[in-house]
């Protein structure tokens, strides 16, 4: 008889819909036929992950948004358990990370997906002691993901984003900042937002840089100027609606590693798959294929 495989689901009860939780049982049930003994832990107070990832595990699964995804990556990188495989189960109200991979959002298709056991290795990044799998921001709708009410995403899903996104306009600031690419060129920039993205989205919106690629050791990074304010109306619609493209407003280059910091200006932080990343100053830096994705 073949052993049993051991496999540790971490999963968020509030991320979304809160619906994965009504499909645990079938999810355990389709991954046991699949020979996996499933290891099931709920996120929640006075909870440990950390000490659920273990190398007694075959592989990992997760299911939430790109933060609980954002937990889970960390835990795996910081412990050295990346040559693991991890599976996503997408149940957060955007999935940006699930959807340009375009994982289905059914859990039992995605128990199918760990039960044929075909793995591919991803890039990841590294910005200062955070890791993250989707995005890198800072500045004007960085922090959407964590500043948004819990109960109006419950509720209304992504429009939430953008409703967050319109209060933010009329408050921003711009940041002075210093970039320095990997060969030593340096840009000096008022940036109202500026992005690093490792998919081609972010806040579910689509195609912010449609010549994003997760295994390519390269990120794309977009530096959003400070402009005209009869310019922003326009800018955020491109924004929000997934169509910013090479104009005067943006900086865009690909690169496996780039510094940014304040040239002036107060302390601020980043953002890091919806979760709070370090403040700048920052090395932001390609992990070339550092994970196996069930996919």
């Amino acid at each position: 008889m073949n052993r049993m495989k051991k496999l540790r689901l971490v999963y968020n009860p509030f991320s979304g819909e809160r619906t994965f939780g009504g499909s645990l049982d079938v999810c355990i049930k389709l991954l046991q036929e699949a020979g996996y003994i499933v290891c099931p832990v709920r996120i929640g107070d006075n909870i440990n992950i950390g000490e659920a990832l273990t190398e007694d595990f075959d592989a990992f699964a997760v299911a939430g948004g790109d933060g609980t995804v954002n937990i889970v990556i960390n835990l795996i990188m910081k412990k050295k358990l990346n040559h693991i495989p991890l599976a996503i189960f997408p149940s957060g109200t955007a999935n940006d990370f699930a959807s340009f991979l375009q994982l289905p959002k059914k859990p039992e298709d995605i128990c199918e997906i760990i039960a044929r056991g075909e793995t591919t290795a991803l890039d990841i990044g590294r910005a200062g002691s955070k890791y993250f799998i989707n995005v890198c921001a800072g500045g004007l709708f960085s922090d959407i993901s964590t500043t948004v009410d819990n109960s109006l995403k419950a509720n209304i899903g992504k429009l939430a984003y953008y409703m967050e996104a319109v209060r933010q306009i009329t408050e921003y600031k711009p940041l002075s900042l210093k970039i320095t690419d990997s060969k030593g060129k340096v840009y000096n920039e008022k940036a109202v937002l500026f992005l690093c993205l490792n998919s081609s989205g972010t806040d579910g919106i689509k195609n912010l840089s449609p010549a994003a690629s997760i295994q390519d050791g390269l990120f794309d990074f977009l530096f959003i100027r400070d402009c005209d304010v009869r310019e922003i109306p326009d800018l955020l619609l491109k924004y929000l609606t997934g169509q910013l493209s090479k104009n005067k407003n943006i900086l865009y280059f690909k690169d496996h590693c780039v510094n940014i910091e304040l040239a002036e200006g107060n302390k601020t932080a980043t953002d890091v798959d919806g979760e709070l990343g370090d403040e700048l100053p920052l090395t932001i830096e390609n992990i070339h294929r550092a994970v196996k994705l069930f996919i």
